[in-house]
């Protein structure tokens, strides 16, 4: 590996016919490219598609109430009933396994009738009732101030936090925001923090213009009282919300008089099942990338096997003097074996560089052209290089072993003979 004669003769042998090295080389070099563009491709595409899953804690569900399907202990069918704030502290206790219960409330609707004003400005915003929990499941990022807390939830104090849409919408460009009233509906709010989502992926826009305020205050302020609209609930890590939502339910059911058996009452949105299919799609998208890029660079190794071949045959009266003058078989066929992973590696790190390129192109486009649906920022980890390195190399050792071994098998006298 080290001897100077040994890579001089590599070199002359790769230089002995530029043009069928050069095709030699292209076949793993585009083999080694379409892996690696696939994979990248199929990353994008899953990063694309979870963004739509924004930042909120996969492994949770949203639980809200439906009219009953069934007539139960006396009551009708077709009942409408609503969740109460006794029902989460009832969800806590029962199930330990359970991180966050955020009961929430919304009043209005996204791009809905005017229900904000400040001055002489206005603007149709949403605006949902929380406790301090709910920034665990959806993060966001807090610009000025803060988010509700406790405190606020205690105190039913007339607080609320807004996005930057509502900012910008209520608001002349480098006015101070903090310290200010909003009117909601007719009720006039303090504003204690701006937000932004972490993720502006998926319905940015919609999120930037929404308004948290405590759950307890919307309650007094809109005359909702403990009534519950629906519940972002979080298990804990290492612990699937979807094995626990039907126990969940029961509960509900129990504390609701809905028949056990009804399926309809209670509706939801297991937000961690649809996040285990989509991982689930995006591991057999990467399985058929690996797969189809390793025939393609199959194709490439069976052609260096071939060129091999020929240039053993073509170097068999060399062989021969070798063999004459003392060259142990292993000698000869390290040197094929050298030659054939010589050749692979290096047309394959070139043709990972160029994926490279291709990669930081593509990203570059579509920074400038800013956010794509279902797909965003196109990459490859490192796990991904050094695996493709290990198949490289893999590939020049079987690339050059049969050449290799066809090599070793000559006798000298044979080898001598042939013109």
């Amino acid at each position: 590996m080290f001897s100077r004669d040994r890579w001089d003769e590599i070199l002359e042998a790769l230089n002995a016919n530029k043009f069928r090295t050069f095709l030699t080389a292209f076949g793993v070099f585009w083999g080694i490219t379409i892996l690696v563009l696939l994979l990248a491709l199929t990353n994008g595409l899953k990063n694309g598609v979870t963004a739509d899953f924004g930042n909120f804690a996969t492994n949770s569900m949203f639980m809200w109430t439906q009219g009953t399907s069934k007539p139960y202990k006396g009551l009708p069918k077709g009942r409408y009933f609503n969740y109460k704030i006794g029902d989460v502290a009832a969800i806590k206790s029962e199930f330990p396994d359970i991180k966050y219960v955020s009961p929430r409330n919304q009043l209005g609707g996204y791009n809905g009738a005017n229900n904000v004003t400040r001055g002489t400005k206005t603007g149709a915003y949403e605006i949902y009732g929380d406790y301090p929990e709910y920034i665990k499941q959806q993060p966001m990022d807090i610009i000025q101030g803060r988010f509700i807390s406790y405190s606020d939830i205690n105190a039913k104090r007339k607080v609320c936090v807004i996005g930057t849409g509502v900012e910008n919408g209520l608001y002349d460009k480098g006015e101070d925001v903090l310290g200010t009233y909003i009117k909601v509906n007719g009720v006039n709010f303090l504003v204690v923090g701006t937000f932004k989502m972490s993720n502006s992926q998926g319905d940015g826009e919609q999120d930037a213009s929404t308004i948290y305020m405590p759950f307890t205050t919307f309650g007094q302020a809109f005359n909702r009282g403990e009534s519950v609209g629906w519940m972002a609930i979080t298990a804990e890590d290492g612990v699937s919300i979807t094995t626990l939502k039907d126990q969940i339910f029961t509960l509900m059911k129990s504390r609701h008089k809905v028949d056990p058996t009804d399926e309809r009452a209670i509706g939801h949105f297991d937000l961690s099942e649809q996040f285990e299919r989509v991982n689930g799609l995006f591991t057999i998208l990467s399985f058929v990338g690996y797969f189809v890029g390793a025939l393609v660079l199959m194709s490439g190794i069976i052609g260096i096997s071939n060129i091999m071949l020929i240039v053993v045959k073509e170097r068999t009266k060399e062989i021969g003097v070798r063999r004459a003058l003392g060259a142990s078989p292993w000698t000869i066929k390290s040197q094929i074996l050298q030659e054939s992973l010589i050749l692979t590696i290096l047309s394959g790190m070139v043709g990972i560089s160029f994926a490279a390129l291709v990669i930081w192109v593509m990203n570059t486009i579509l920074d400038n052209a800013g956010p794509v649906d279902n797909f965003a920022n196109p990459s490859v980890s490192m796990q991904v290089v050094f695996t493709a390195l290990i198949i490289l190399v893999v590939s020049g050792v079987l690339a050059g072993l049969i050449p290799a071994n066809s090599a070793t098998k000559m006798k000298p006298v044979d080898a001598l003979r042939i013109e």
